[in-house]
């Protein structure tokens, strides 16, 4: 354009007479401004292609004028086929991305510069490239022509080398989350295992301390002796239930073996690795036996300096045998109704609930349907403890038991005694045999054993005749209780009165004392 403007004006001072010497003075001006643009596109070209970062100046169509050659090497694409293309037909058409339209035709003409925008696309000859586009407007005045320069940054590496950090830190920052959760769970775990253990030591101490008081007291039978129909019945019953946890109720007369088949069952149950704890109601006062079932925190009454485990907790996983049920008091009926329905209590001074886990068997000589009608023990814990009852055969139906167990306990009597006892006379144990035995099998062992003191070679010999009680003869007219109190009665007349001690009514009725003196109250027996 320039050349065309002064070639006419040339031809014009030509055609109007004008002088040479004026041409001539515009020549040399024109050619000093041909090499000044020259010289200013050379400094541009090379400003360019000494900036590594790859450039492009576009014209106000979005028309190549101009890029560097980083542009050319970075994207692989010729000179020839840039300059004065569309932008967007670069490539065949691979620079056509709808965030570079974006940036070129909604933000730029708005805005005189826009820095650091971001371009991400998957090139047909490059692959994917994330871009980072600066775009100014180089002319903003309406005299001058209008251009954009963009400077674009390939930071495709920058960016997987940021993401997969990112994604480094957030699989750390997951193991790490992951770890510390573990390491909660662990140390609950821990914490939790630790707490069982603190809790099984409790237990196990509170069961030695219970099993030294039992080995102190002398163990009646080792095993169930006898082979008449009714006891072959009762181990039948016993072997029927004693794998479930079922509520056992062991009904009979005192001196049955109650006790003896409560272990029994215990030792043929699942439970039969921890030991049979075992209660009895009779010999325990009314205001001690709660803390004794249930136990008590230190301080909840008066002498009461430290913690105590009550059964139930001692006995939880086993199976706890309540002896003598009938004498619980009334007040404690409930809490027991509650254990056995809901498996759970309070100890004394605490109102925390305790769950456990026990097994219950109780025992009783009473006619608990009896005491149920006179209102001394609640109908709906009668219910909830008859669910599997057992009755023992008085020894009296086991009259063929008789010779097996007088063998027995002749022989552990003399062994502990120290004597020998070979033969047993006829007389004797016809005489044993002909004996009701109002006391069964504790009688039995009593009268053995002052039999075997009294024998002084290899015979046995009765210590004293065996007289059947006058009140046999009217015992069919008679309740439970009155047979009961008429026989304490005569067995105290008969040792003088002498409750405890060597020949006494304690000893001769194979009670403790503590029970016998509580039969005696409760049957309203008073020296005369």
């Amino acid at each position: 354009m320039l050349l065309v403007d002064r070639t006419s004006a040339y031809v014009f001072q030509m055609n109007t007479g004008g002088g040479i010497t004026k041409v001539e003075s515009d020549t040399k001006k024109y050619a000093g401004d041909t090499l000044r643009v020259q010289t200013c596109a050379e400094v541009f070209d090379n400003i360019m292609g000494s900036i590594r970062e790859p450039l492009v100046v576009l014209d106000a169509d979005l028309k190549v004028v101009k890029a560097n050659c980083s542009f050319y090497q970075t994207f692989a694409i010729k000179p020839d086929e840039t300059e004065e293309m569309l932008i967007y037909d670069l490539g065949h058409r691979q620079w056509n991305i709808p965030q570079l339209r974006r940036l070129l035709e909604e933000i730029l003409p708005e805005h005189a510069e826009c820095n650091d925008f971001e371009v991400e696309h998957t090139f047909e000859t490059l692959g994917r490239k994330v871009l980072h586009v600066n775009a100014r407007r180089i002319h903003t005045t309406p005299s001058q022509i209008p251009l954009i320069l963009l400077a674009i940054e390939d930071v495709t590496e920058r960016e997987e080398q940021k993401r997969d950090l990112e994604e480094l830190v957030q699989t750390r920052t997951f193991e790490l989350v992951q770890a510390r959760i573990e390491a909660e769970a662990r140390k609950q775990a821990a914490e939790t295992n630790l707490a069982e253990i603190e809790k099984l030591q409790r237990q196990l101490e509170a069961e030695r301390a219970y099993l030294q008081e039992e080995i102190k007291l002398e163990c009646n039978h080792e095993k169930i002796i006898g082979q008449s129909d009714g006891l072959k019945y009762v181990l039948y019953k016993i072997e029927q239930i004693a794998a479930s946890d079922t509520t056992v109720l062991i009904l009979g007369e005192t001196g049955t073996g109650k006790e003896l088949a409560a272990r029994a069952i215990h030792g043929l149950s699942l439970r039969h690795k921890r030991a049979l704890v075992k209660v009895n109601c009779a010999t325990l006062p009314p205001n001690l036996i709660e803390s004794e079932l249930f136990g008590h925190e230190k301080g909840a009454f008066t002498g009461s300096s430290s913690r105590h485990l009550g059964r139930f907790e001692v006995a939880d996983g086993a199976t706890l045998f309540l002896d003598e049920i009938g004498e619980l008091p009334m007040e404690l009926q409930a809490k027991l109704l509650r254990v056995l329905q809901d498996g759970e209590f309070e100890r004394l001074g605490n109102s925390r609930t305790i769950k456990v886990d026990t097994r219950i068997i109780a025992a009783t000589n009473r006619n608990l349907e009896e005491e149920v009608r006179q209102g001394r023990f609640r109908e709906d814990l009668w219910y909830r403890l008859n669910i599997f009852p057992i009755t023992m055969p008085p020894l009296r139906d086991r009259l063929d038991d008789i010779p097996a167990l007088v063998d027995f306990y002749v022989k552990k009597i003399a062994r502990r005694l120290g004597k020998t006892i070979a033969c047993i006379p006829v007389c004797v144990m016809n005489a044993l045999q002909d004996y009701p035995w109002p006391g069964n099998v504790r009688e039995l062992e009593n009268v053995l054993e002052r039999a075997v003191i009294n024998s002084l070679g290899p015979k046995l010999r009765l210590a004293d005749e065996l007289k059947k009680p006058f009140h046999e003869v009217s015992a069919g007219t008679q309740t439970l209780e009155a047979v009961e109190r008429d026989y304490i009665m005569q067995v105290l007349e008969q040792s003088k009165w002498k409750v405890s001690g060597k020949n006494s009514a304690a000893e001769i009725l194979g009670l403790d004392r503590s029970t016998l003196r509580a039969r005696m109250a409760k049957l309203n027996i008073q020296k005369p």
